[in-house]
């Protein structure tokens, strides 16, 4: 996924690229299934948001410059009410994550860590009130 930073004094000002990595962890209360959640349903909430970021460019509504860019060369954009910055993503993921919870779910909390390389990442976590 590509963005840029333009408020940033780095390099991150400029347009760049990472292979970002998403993780979704859970935490709630054990069913009778021996599970929180099962895995296929949580991809199966997830996936769809991860194929609308895939190859995108994530651009902040007020950068003028890119979005006026966009406007004449149609490609996938996604915005963004912030800075792109991992921690906004994360934020990002988090809220749009938690909206796809069935009706009946015993996660209590969700947490997604957006890692920008290997080493570096930025974590949002979100309380959830159980409904079964």
């Amino acid at each position: 996924m590509g963005h840029r930073l333009p408020n940033h004094n780095g390099l991150c000002k400029n347009v760049h690229g990472h292979g970002y990595e998403a993780h979704v962890i859970l935490d709630g209360h054990v069913d009778a299934t021996g599970m929180v959640m099962d895995y296929f349903d949580l991809k199966t909430m997830v996936q769809p948001i991860i194929d609308e970021l895939d190859h995108c460019f994530m651009v902040d509504e007020s950068d003028v410059v890119m979005k006026e860019f966009f406007a004449s060369h149609p490609m996938k954009v996604v915005e963004l009410n912030a800075p792109t910055t991992a921690e906004n993503i994360a934020s990002y993921l988090v809220k749009r994550i938690s909206t796809q919870f069935p009706e009946n779910h015993n996660v209590t909390r969700l947490t997604v860590r957006v890692f920008e390389t290997e080493k570096t990442y930025a974590e949002t976590t979100k309380q959830l009130t159980i409904r079964n």
